[in-house]
Order: structure tokens, then sequence, then C-alpha cells
């Protein structure tokens, strides 16, 4: 139980960092008043999720991958926070395109990475 914690940690902390790396990169080549950064990393992670659950990885495999590392990827409260900004500053279009496409997106994406996953 003490190396599942410790990947978890681990591989938790690779994620995040991860993240701020993707964000960084994409956010360098964006106009930083959207967050297309943020946009990138859900969308991602939901590929990825979705590739894990085709795999039907079960237990702990899917604990330390799925939870622990894309958990830590993705990030739902910085979506959260970064569209209610956008209305907050009254861009409600980019605030309203901001869900809508994260949404529709993150659910595809999520839908093509479990096809890929079942398929291997």
């Amino acid at each position: 139980m003490v190396l599942v914690w410790v990947g978890v940690a681990l591989l938790g902390g690779m994620g995040a960092v991860l993240r701020f790396v993707v964000d960084g990169a994409v956010a360098s080549r964006r106009k930083r008043d959207f967050p297309y950064g943020t946009m990138v990393i859900n969308i991602s992670g939901a590929l990825v999720l979705g590739f894990l659950a085709g795999l039907a990885l079960g237990g702990r495999a899917m604990l330390l991958a799925g939870t622990a590392t894309v958990g830590a990827y993705t990030t739902f409260s910085t979506w959260m926070f970064e569209t209610e900004r956008l209305a907050e500053e009254r861009q409600s279009w980019a605030a309203a395109v901001n869900v809508v496409v994260s949404l529709v997106l993150g659910v595809a994406a999520a839908a093509v990475g479990r096809l890929i996953g079942a398929n291997l």
C-alpha cells in the first residue's frame, strides 16, 4: 500500500508538472486573454483517460495512470475559474465558447481515446 501512495504522489507530481509545461508552451504561442492552454490540457487529458478506459485498466493501474497522472494533469477548477474570469471581464462570447468547445471536444476526445484503446 505504501508503494501505491508513493506512486500516486510521484505520478501526480509528474502530471502537474506536465500541465505547467504544456500550459506555458501553449500560452507562449497564443494571446493570453483566452485560456487555450487549459483547453488543450483538458481535451488531451480526456483523450488519454478515454484511451486508458478503452484498455480496460483496472485496480491500481487505473488508479496510478488515470487518477494520479491524468487527474493531476487535467484541471476542472482552472477551467471554471478562467471561464468566470472571462465572464467577469464581459467577454461573454469567449466564456460561452470556452464552455461549449471544451465540453464538446472533451467528450469527443474521450470517445476517440476509448475507441483506440479498446481496439489495441
